[in-house]
């Protein structure tokens, strides 16, 4: 990716400032920055594209959860006096998008949701990824891709070394246990930003029927476009 990571404080992120309007892109659990390279390259003309980096393996074990994730995302939009964002989160970070967009509902203009947990969601398969089984975790994170390639080896050693490190597997742990608690199905309605839906077909992960759960409970809903490509981590 061409845009070097800034550490100012204890803020991690990307920015293209290449518009006014400010685009903010949530990663998952797993996710790669390389994931994102084709939206900001597409956006970056027209907006703001930023990429705050989620401190799920920077916090104390006992701050792990979505409160403290969104915190982080109420600070940075304050610390970089930022009028309001368009937000687009991918798993995990959809969820922390919602729940940002119900924290600061003056702050957020529309919000896309990719393969959001919030409602269901399976976490890697049945199973956590084997500590030390390097082939089992790459063919753990290649499915949770409709197109294996797009797990990279960047990826695949990303995912190998937070279940082999204990603190890092241990926050994986935490943040699940944390989004199970937030189920927002009974708060979905008062998100009154507009909204977009897209899922993939093939997801198992957040399996179609999640995505026309999100579709029959947000209010402001534009549409949900169904796709092969499944954007994860």
């Amino acid at each position: 990716m061409q845009y070097e990571i800034q550490e100012e404080g204890k803020f991690k992120y990307i920015e293209s400032k290449g518009g006014e309007k400010n685009l903010l892109l949530l990663h998952g659990l797993f996710g790669a920055l390389s994931n994102f390279e084709g939206i900001i390259q597409h956006f970056q003309g027209n907006y703001n594209v930023i990429v705050p980096i989620l401190p799920i393996f920077e916090l104390p074990l006992p701050k792990v959860s979505l409160d403290s994730l969104v915190e982080h995302i109420v600070e940075f939009v304050e610390y970089k006096r930022y009028d309001a964002v368009h937000v687009l989160g991918n798993s995990l970070g959809g969820h922390v998008g919602l729940l940002y967009a119900l924290a600061q509902p003056e702050k957020i203009k529309s919000i896309v949701l990719t393969g959001s947990s919030g409602l269901f969601e399976n976490s890697m398969g049945n199973t956590f990824p084997a500590r030390g089984n390097y082939e089992f975790v790459k063919t753990k994170t290649e499915g949770t891709f409709y197109d294996p390639a797009v797990a990279t080896k960047e990826l695949v050693d990303e995912v190998f070394d937070i279940v082999n490190t204990r603190e890092k597997a241990l926050a994986v742990i935490l943040i699940a246990k944390s989004a199970i608690r937030y189920n927002l199905e009974k708060r979905l309605a008062e998100i009154k930003v507009p909204a977009l839906l897209v899922w993939g077909n093939q997801d198992t992960i957040t399996p179609p029927f999640v995505g026309e759960k999100f579709q029959e409970l947000l209010p402001m809903l534009n549409s949900l476009k169904w796709t092969n490509a499944v954007t994860r981590p």
